[in-house]
């Protein structure tokens, strides 16, 4: 697990709780890889954190510059293709959750 290298607040976080059905793991996997590496090229991208237990629920928290570049991302074309995917087949629920971040502080050397 690597901890995404933010600046100073304040930013945004967009917060994607998920469970996972049992469908189509290895095509899952490559896919969520190919939406952070065109999420990191998107113009306000911060990073990514995320985190899946061996029961399927899942945590992916992204960092933003803007509530704006959030909303570019939510309407990337192959973004939105991805969305629709993991409705029908990827996730029996999910919450998205969009907050600004105004105090960050941590251990880390």
């Amino acid at each position: 697990m690597f901890f995404a290298n933010t600046p100073e607040p304040p930013y945004y976080a967009a917060i994607f709780t998920s469970q996972r059905t049992e469908k189509d793991n290895k095509s899952y996997i490559s896919t969520a890889d190919l939406m952070d590496e065109l999420a990191s090229k998107q113009v306000g991208f911060l990073g990514v954190e995320s985190a899946r237990d061996q029961n399927g629920f899942g945590i992916t928290v992204s960092y933003w510059d803007s509530i704006e570049a959030i909303k570019l991302w939510k309407e990337n074309v192959s973004h939105k293709k991805v969305q629709e995917k993991g409705k029908q087949d990827w996730y029996s629920s999910y919450t998205t959750r969009i907050c600004k971040v105004e105090r960050a502080y941590s251990n880390s050397k």
